[in-house]
């Protein structure tokens, strides 16, 4: 699985410079950034000598230092917001007269302005939505000054850590008066061997124009010709039959790509490329979600948008390793909660095979938080949700759309109509995927929401698919899937998917933890503030701990035992997890999006002599443990595991999975020594030199034996020379409130992660890390390379 996913990654970096290559090139290089607000920096005079350089993206609060009184609070992670400016100059040739120009910006958050020469030439207030900008009117040839600004200042606009600044690429388009639309291809696939292919053209000049549209799908060249009048556009179609489509899949995700191109007299005018996969999508109560014609179950994760230390910067390879992550996880399912996601995490799941629900809102007219995107709605939700289904709608991993999480206004009438105008237009756009959102219920009133749940085609359930029973006797057609769950409901939340063909799926809160929603996840100790993480400011708690993975990319135990629910022919059948005991560092309290503090982890010092648990997670239906091979217990396994209790005592646990009597899996968990040593593992040591790719480096402290060490917390300081920049640095723990933006950080359970990017130099980096008081007191020294080409 992790080969295929790195030559995965490497297609997709392919995938990049293809769709640059037609009139659209990144733009992320050569820009200046200020963290204050003054009018004048739209001017073409205005001094940014002193500004900061960077390449985008860029997330200027994951820079800051957290702060107990910022603004965002424990929404956003207790990281500061404010407004910045960016600024950047670029030549536009002679020969770019007559052309359109575009900026396009696939996500700023948030209240963009864009300014051109002094003059505003667009922005956008939604600060997840993808929008173009029309710079044509404002360039002159020669120098030219781009300026942007973006005010992230009134809070709190969202629920969660959203970042702020140009987090998401800048694309600069150059086109001809007559053009493909922008979003203007769709590709449909009513069946497995056909592509319907329509593509807007559109006739920007004074002249009337005779054209041919030629478009390609698998060796397959079909063409026509159309007349343009001046100002005016049509609709191209063309039907493709491929026998031999191999068809989309999590399991195959095979992809194709269509390509588009208009010509005038043998002069072409555009080009553009559309990825796509050939799949079907059907779906009932009585049969459940069928993908190309077979019945699948949606083991699905919640994800925010942040890529964890690096803030909510979307790198491109930080958004592809989330969906590997998520896949390598067992997920085959995911749930943008609750806002759109960028272009390359969609890309990503095209390729390693994750079905997606693309969702647009949290709310809509009533506030959740006083800035939020109920101030935008009326005037905004229909440029939003329309931009969102065209960017999105030839993915073949989005198989449903989502208008909304939990809106507050659902007793009222209000909602229905509201929804009612949302799926509408999300069904005039794509008629192909069916409409979804999230409800939930704090109250006893469930049964009123039946109206709003009629406007959708699937019904998402917040923590209420208790009442999917009764609601199927009561709308038997309906089809539901929980959208949100509690970690801790794997079980019960499993076998309501797989006894009830109405029910689709579980989408988990959350797949991975996220910076934000503050202490969500969390257990604590008598002393500690309590309760939940809606009940009051939790500083230091600054992060979630809900994810089935942890900030670093760590699965914990809760994830192997998710995937090896739903898993049955996977590749974990055997796992061995700790329970830390209560009263161990103090009494435990959970929450409810707590599971108990679970670890795969046989260091418990002090605590020798006393009761410890140990969880076996297994699909053999008989397990026995031993403690230096000398047994335990032999038992039958329960919902997927069983659980033993001993006497702790350091050495080796051993878990052996039994069927009929015969050993068929051993697995080990040893006692860790003193740390000696550390672990550098880098998830790639070759990369791209553009300033843009990354390399995760996993560094650990093992004992002589080579085992982590779960229980070391030394100090860390990394360095990169050459090729290479140290881009973020942390771990996972959500109360250490160090920065990730320096070269010193803790470990945590004897783990931490640095992030090192391209600095679009080719040639090797050197990486060094350094951990203090480590071998017997003395400093331990290791060295990384990495090769930039």
């Amino acid at each position: 699985m992790r080969k295929q996913l790195l030559i995965l990654g490497m297609i997709w970096m392919i995938v990049l410079s293809v769709s640059a290559s037609s009139g659209k090139q990144l733009f992320n290089e050569g820009w200046r950034f200020w963290l204050g607000d003054t009018l004048i920096a739209k001017n073409e005079t205005f001094d940014d000598s002193s500004w900061k350089k960077l390449v985008l993206p860029h997330d200027w609060s994951i820079e800051q230092k957290f702060d107990k009184d910022a603004p965002a609070g424990n929404d956003g992670g207790y990281l500061p917001t404010g407004t910045g400016w960016y600024r950047k100059t670029f030549n536009v040739p002679k020969e770019a007269n007559g052309k359109k120009l575009q900026l396009y910006f696939e996500g700023v958050y948030m209240n963009s302005d864009v300014y051109v020469n002094g003059q505003r030439a667009g922005g956008h207030p939604y600060g997840y939505s993808s929008f173009f900008v029309d710079i044509t009117p404002y360039v002159k040839t020669g120098k030219n000054t781009l300026a942007v600004r973006v005010d992230n200042s009134k809070q709190k606009n969202c629920r969660w850590y959203t970042g702020s600044g140009i987090y998401r690429n800048v694309w600069w388009i150059e086109k001809n008066p007559v053009h493909v639309a922008d979003w203007g291809i769709q590709i449909q696939t009513p069946d497995l061997q056909t592509a319907i292919v329509k593509t807007e053209i559109v006739n920007e000049s004074a002249e009337r124009k005779t054209v041919e549209v030629t478009m390609e799908i698998a060796g397959q060249v079909k063409k026509s010709t159309y007349d343009l009048q001046p100002q005016a556009h049509i609709m191209a179609e063309q039907r493709f039959q491929v026998p031999d489509a191999k068809a989309w899949s999590p399991e195959s995700p095979n992809l194709y790509t269509a390509q588009v191109t208009v010509t005038e007299q043998g002069k072409a005018l555009d080009r553009a490329d559309e990825t796509f996969g050939f799949r079907t999508i059907a779906y009932s109560a009585e049969k459940g979600l069928l993908l190309n014609g077979k019945s699948i179950l949606l083991n699905g994760g919640c994800l925010h948008h942040d890529n964890g230390i690096l803030g909510t910067a979307a790198y491109d390879r930080a958004e592809f390793r989330k969906a590997e992550l998520m896949k390598q996880a067992g997920f085959n399912a995911v749930r943008t909660s609750h806002n759109v996601p960028s272009e390359a995490f969609l890309h990503a799941c095209d390729q390693v095979g994750l079905l997606v629900i693309d969702e647009a809102f949290d709310g809509w007219r009533e506030e959740k938080n006083t800035y939020d995107y109920h101030t935008l709605f009326d005037e905004w939700w229909e440029r939003d949700l329309k931009a969102m289904i065209l960017r999105d709608r030839n993915h073949p991993s989005i198989f449903c759309w989502s208008i909304g999480n939990e809106i507050i206004e659902r007793k009222k009438i209000e909602a229905v109509t509201t929804a009612r105008k949302l799926a509408a237009l999300c069904r005039q756009l794509d008629p192909t995927r069916p409409v979804t959102s999230a409800l939930a219920a704090w109250d006893s009133d469930w049964e009123i929401y039946d109206p709003l749940a009629e406007a959708h085609d699937i019904v998402g359930y917040n923590y209420m698919i208790h009442k999917a029973e009764s609601d199927h006797l009561r709308a038997p057609s309906r089809v539901m899937m929980q959208t949100e769950s509690f970690p801790n409901d794997a079980w019960k939340n499993f076998r309501t998917v797989k006894d009830h063909s109405y029910v689709i799926g579980d989408f988990v809160w959350t797949a991975m933890d996220y910076i934000g929603e503050s202490g969500i996840g969390r257990w604590y100790y008598d002393g500690d503030l309590p309760g939940e993480h809606y009940h009051r400011p939790l500083y230091p708690w600054h992060a979630s701990y809900c994810g089935d993975i942890d900030l670093t990319g760590l699965r914990k135990p809760i994830s192997h035992y998710r995937s090896m629910l739903w898993n049955e022919n996977g590749e974990e059948h055997l796992y061995i997890a700790v329970k830390e005991p209560d009263g161990y560092k103090g009494k435990i309290r959970t929450t409810s999006w707590s599971t108990w503090p679970t670890f795969e982890c046989w260091n418990w010092p002090g605590h020798e002599g006393k009761p410890i648990e140990v969880g076996v997670y297994s699909h053999y239906p008989t397990v026995r443990l031993y403690l230096d091979n000398q047994l335990i217990a032999e038992k039958s396994v329960n919902e997927m595991k069983a659980i033993f209790s001993l006497p702790y005592k350091a050495g080796v646990l051993k878990a052996e999975g039994l069927r009929d009597g015969k050993v068929m899996e051993t697995t080990t968990l040893s006692t860790a020594g003193a740390p000696v040593s550390l672990r550098l593992t880098a998830d790639r040591e070759v990369l791209h030199a553009d300033g843009q790719d990354l390399s995760f480096l996993v560094i650990e402290a093992i004992d002589e034996a080579g085992h982590v060490v779960p229980v070391t917390d030394n100090l860390l300081s990394v360095s990169v020379q050459g090729a290479g920049t140290l881009q973020a640095l942390g771990n996972a723990d959500i109360k250490d409130v160090d920065p990730t933006f320096d070269q010193t950080h803790h470990l945590w359970k004897g783990r931490a992660l640095a992030v090192i990017r391209s600095n679009g130099k080719k040639g090797r980096a050197v990486v060094q890390v350094k951990a203090k008081g480590m071998n017997k007191g003395a400093e331990v020294v290791k060295t990384l390379r990495l090769q930039f080409k």
